[in-house]
């Protein structure tokens, strides 16, 4: 059984901390680790190898990173060069890993959170078992509340077997108020998902059926990849021609071989700071906190502070949310509604649903301080070992004022190192890099002047990352 992650969610409702630019699997919401790492590590000891995970461009740095960290040093990282939902993501998986004795796949969105984790693996064993069977299995949750959020899975007949399984009579879309409670008096109705098992030549095979389009496209994506660093590209001429479909739309509804197994694990797919209140642990007073946190004559609220003290006194049901550029204050119930903030403020052309005031890099991080006409200043973390690209700026100069450990500078034709306290001058249009040669993350402050200070003014002479045609 090989894991198959999906992260290309996007999580609008989890705004302002999920953004376009560093969605929320990539954040840490029920744990320290974050909802990728969780995810992965939910499979240990059952997977017979590390994950595969299926992202976009911009986000394989995160991937790897947090890959690494969780100690996945052979997983496979496929870039889609354009979205075309999941079905194909899953082809172009079950193509890289057809070779390998036709496995079984687990493919399981990035950013789910599991509160039972030994149930899940025990469900997991027996949807191998199913799936090596021959069957294409889906997992349904077992409803706890008329839920109007979700799509359902109606149950059919069972299966032979001890299996608990069973056929599955049809899908159905997100239920009004009224058809959600019939469907939770009525019983044999499963919450939809999103995570599957299969063995690759069966899901292959019967999306051949159904999608042949779509097969021969994840087979020439593949056949024309190309390894990058960390990454295997996928041939984007070949991927672009494939349709666009959720698995459940371009197999699950149309198979035969379709099972459903039904499970009770404490799942949420964190869609909403309301989920976050309803799964996380909380206090006497039946608030979830996280980070710098005073709540007084409170109740019941979702209370998370990313950076500063945040005090809430004699307010209940609330979700308060404090990044270091936004603060959110909505009503819990309300919490759903979060995408119609982040539509309107796209129509705005407003930045903060792209991305955050720190912007995370390859290389490391950099945060916004300050900002006004014709000056900025940031703060920059460099990780041991790591290096800028060998850049220029054309309409900006550069001052550097070391914090935190050593750095090493290249200016022009010379290279020296700078230590904390100590400083430099980049002149405008002068080559320049910024390398960590210690230990210890490197930390400076960066000032930047100019008539212009946008993020592409750059010009990049080399770079280890590959982003030459990108922003820095």
């Amino acid at each position: 059984m090989i894991p198959v992650i999906l992260s290309g969610g996007s999580g609008t409702r989890l705004w302002p901390l999920s953004r376009k630019t560093h969605p929320k699997q990539f954040w840490p919401l029920v744990s320290d680790a974050s909802l990728l790492q969780e995810t992965c590590r939910r499979t240990d000891g059952l997977a017979e190898r590390d994950p595969v995970v299926v992202c976009n461009e911009a986000h394989r740095f995160f991937v790897a990173e947090q890959l690494q960290q969780a100690g996945y040093q052979n997983a496979d990282i496929l870039l889609e060069p354009v979205g075309r939902n999941t079905a194909p993501a899953a082809a172009v998986a079950a193509v890289h890993l057809a070779g390998e004795a036709d496995p079984v796949l687990l493919v399981l969105p990035a950013d789910h959170a599991i509160g039972d984790l030994d149930g899940f693996r025990q469900a997991l064993t027996a949807g191998e078992a199913l799936a090596r069977a021959g069957h294409l299995v889906t997992f349904g949750i077992q409803p706890h509340r008329p839920e109007t959020g979700y799509g359902y899975i109606k149950a059919g007949a069972a299966l032979d077997g001890d299996a608990g399984a069973f056929q599955i009579d049809r899908f159905v879309e997100k239920p009004d108020q009224a058809t959600a409670e019939s469907y939770l008096q009525q019983g044999g109705y499963y919450w939809n998902s999103g995570m599957f098992m299969f063995r690759a030549s069966v899901f292959l095979d019967e999306l051949a059926r159904f999608e042949p389009a779509m097969v021969e496209a994840a087979r020439q994506a593949v056949a024309g990849a190309r390894r990058d660093l960390d990454f295997i590209r996928l041939d984007a001429a070949a991927f672009e021609t494939s349709p666009a479909d959720s698995i459940d739309y371009a197999v699950m509804e149309k198979t035969d071989r379709g099972v459903v197994l039904p499970i009770d694990v404490g799942w949420s797919d964190v869609g909403a700071w309301s989920a976050l209140w309803e799964i996380g642990e909380r206090d006497e007073q039946g608030n979830v906190t996280r980070g710098d946190v005073l709540a007084l004559e409170s109740r019941n609220n979702y209370l998370r502070s990313e950076h500063r003290l945040l005090a809430v006194l004699g307010v209940d049901d609330l979700v308060v949310v404090d990044t270091p550029d936004v603060v959110l204050v909505t009503r819990r119930d309300r919490a759903q509604d979060v995408k119609n903030l982040v539509e309107r403020l796209s129509e705005d052309q407003r930045a903060e649903t792209e991305i955050h005031a720190r912007v995370y890099r390859p290389w490391g991080c950099y945060q916004g301080i300050d900002q006004a006409d014709r000056y900025q200043v940031k703060r920059i973390s460099v990780k041991p070992g790591a290096r800028l690209s060998l850049q220029k700026h054309y309409h900006r100069a550069e001052h550097w004022i070391v914090v935190r450990g050593s750095a090493l500078v290249t200016r022009g034709d010379e290279t020296f190192l700078l230590t904390e306290n100590q400083s430099t001058y980049i002149p405008v249009g002068e080559i320049h890099r910024l390398e960590n040669p210690g230990k210890i993350p490197l930390e400076i402050i960066e000032v930047q002047s100019g008539a212009y200070l946008g993020e592409d003014d750059i010009e990049r002479l080399d770079d280890e990352y590959g982003r030459q045609a990108e922003k820095p």
